[in-house]
């Protein structure tokens, strides 16, 4: 039996591979036989796509007229504030220097000399008060001027009125006031009869004076602006007969000051 030899072909491992020198085509691409286009100048750039503009967000400037607005509104501010911090140290170098107290006043007498009720129920009232006026400081002293009232009233109805007199009150001054009060009040049928059943249920009766006095300030040679002066007294008495004694069992004062 005959045997077959075989023979296959090897390869030479050691070989070197050749390769392909052309250039790679893409696919879907055809070969050009004028070589390699970049080199020979034919290449063509694909078309650039179209750049995509952002817009730019700038910030609104501030606007001027209100800028102008708060610098006016800053400088008002700051005038106000500067006037009130020099009205403020003139104050308080006009206490230190002068140290103003509140004047005083008192109820010292009480008179009657008309106090009569009419059958048209209206009563008429006339008496004279006698009042203290106290002026405790060194270096003020105080203007009375035109324009006071003073009332008497029971019960918060009016009985009588009257005025003070233009005078001036110097430093440390005590004056004292005769003031006539006269008064007619009408529908008053209630008002006697309960003024008559408090006397003869307490024996006595409460009275309120009210004074309004415009006054001007006199600090040292300046004098200042007008002023009012309101005091208020609460009295009681033990009668309202006419031509009588009235003893005042109590009497206090309070003094306001209004500009």
């Amino acid at each position: 039996m005959t045997d077959t030899q075989r023979i296959h072909p090897s390869y030479d491992v050691e070989a070197p591979t050749h390769r392909d020198s052309s250039p790679l085509v893409p696919e879907n691409t055809v070969k050009s036989d004028n070589g390699d286009p970049i080199q020979n100048g034919n290449y063509h750039h694909p078309p650039t796509p179209p750049q995509r503009t952002i817009p730019v967000m700038h910030s609104k400037p501030p606007k001027k007229k209100r800028s102008c607005c708060c610098k006016f509104f800053c400088w008002i501010f700051s005038i106000l504030l500067i006037l009130i911090i020099a009205i403020a140290i003139t104050v308080g170098i006009l206490y230190l220097v002068f140290r103003p107290k509140l004047p005083k006043y008192s109820v010292d007498e009480l008179s009657i000399s008309q106090f009569d009720a009419s059958g048209n129920n209206s009563l008429s009232v006339t008496l004279n008060v006698t009042i203290t006026a106290r002026n405790p400081n060194k270096k003020i002293g105080i203007y009375y001027v035109g324009g006071s009232h003073i009332s008497a009233l029971y019960d918060d109805r009016q009985l009588c009125e009257g005025s003070l007199p233009k005078f001036y009150q110097g430093h440390r001054n005590t004056t004292v006031l005769n003031l006539p009060m006269t008064g007619q009040t009408q529908d008053t049928s209630g008002l006697v009869n309960t003024l008559e059943q408090q006397k003869q249920q307490t024996g006595n009766i409460p009275l309120i004076l009210n004074v309004k006095q415009p006054v001007r300030i006199k600090l040292g040679k300046l004098k200042l602006f007008k002023i009012n002066f309101k005091v208020k007294c609460n009295l009681v008495v033990d009668n309202l007969s006419a031509n009588s004694d009235v003893k005042i069992t109590s009497n206090s004062c309070k003094f306001k000051l209004r500009l």
